[in-house]
This record gives C-alpha cells, structure tokens and sequence, in this order.
C-alpha cells in the first residue's frame, strides 16, 4: 500500500471507525457506513492533508467515488502522484 493510499485509509478509518476490521482500498463507502455528514468532514480532511479540492456534490454531498482506493486514485491524480 503507497503512502497516499495508507493516509486515505487511516483518515476514512477514523470517519467510520471500524471496530476490529482493517479498511482495505477495494472497501466501499457505502458499505463502511460513511454517512453524508461524515463523507463531508472526510473530504475536508482528506483536502487539509493533501492540500488539494476534491470534486463532489455539494447539493447532496455524494462522492462521485464508491471505494477507498478511488479516493486515494483521485488525489494521487490531483497531487501528481499517480
């Protein structure tokens, strides 16, 4: 697991703190139980770490990313990692 992908996964881990599991890159939000109200502090997180904007929705706060590992492909885009 790359740095970013590692960082994407400890910020979603503490959004929907999984009790005895480990959040792996092929994990979907949806099913982790990330609500809209955290997927909305998740995004602020995940922008203050990386110092980047990552798109969504903000009329009905979806994420147009449905895994973990997407997230972390987004930024390693947007940060000129991928």
């Amino acid at each position: 697991m790359d740095d970013v992908t590692r960082d994407v996964v400890a910020i979603v881990a503490k959004k929907v703190q999984p009790k005895g599991r480990e959040i792996k890159p092929d994990d979907r939000l949806d099913e982790l139980g990330l609500d809209s109200f955290a997927a909305v502090e998740m995004i602020f997180d995940l922008e203050e770490k990386f110092d980047i904007q990552i798109p969504y929705n903000s009329n009905d706060s979806r994420l147009e990313y449905e895994t973990v590992g997407e997230i972390a492909d987004a930024i390693k885009k947007l940060t000129g990692k991928a």
